[in-house]
């Protein structure tokens, strides 16, 4: 298989899942290795695909009918008890943003949708030893949340504001 094929089998895979998917997984279909998998997913962005990168695998970008930038600001310790408020409370945290002095915006993609969700981040950034993009800016953040209901956002930003995490 070439590699347009390949982009291209890549594409209908990601279309018809209704789960993320590896780029492991999608090495092992299509006999090639995870970093050709990785550079494929790389071209497809550069022409256009929306494909986000999420703690489970590759997927195409929800389209949401509501969304809202909050602020926050929180110690490293208190990310899970944010990102557990905003999931309990209706909201999708797609992506976290930083702006750095010297590299500007940094965003790195979430797509947390679940208490599960959260979990998993949190022990991935425990297993790798990582750290969080808010550490370079004092705590300070943006979160793109996508939510169904206004009253969903409202709740979010309550019990945010309740724990001392959103920003004002």
């Amino acid at each position: 298989m070439d590699s347009l094929a390949r982009r291209s089998r890549i594409q209908a895979v990601l279309t018809t899942s209704t789960k993320p998917i590896s780029a492991s997984q999608l090495a092992k279909q299509l006999h090639v290795s995870r970093q050709t998998v990785v550079g494929d997913v790389a071209l497809l962005r550069a022409e256009g695909e929306a494909i986000v990168a999420t703690l489970k695998g590759y997927e195409y970008e929800e389209q949401y009918q509501h969304k809202a930038i909050l602020v926050c600001r929180h110690f490293p310790s208190d990310t899970a008890d944010e990102m557990t408020r905003i999931v309990k409370a209706g909201g999708t945290i797609i992506d976290v943003v930083v702006t750095h002095p010297l590299y500007g915006q940094l965003k790195g993609m979430l797509q947390i949708k679940t208490v599960a969700d959260v979990n998993l981040f949190i022990a991935k950034l425990k297993e790798q030893r990582g750290h969080l993009l808010s550490e370079l800016t004092d705590g300070v953040h943006t979160h793109t949340i996508a939510y169904e209901k206004p009253e969903q956002l409202a709740a979010i930003q309550a019990t945010l504001r309740e724990a001392g995490y959103l920003y004002e």
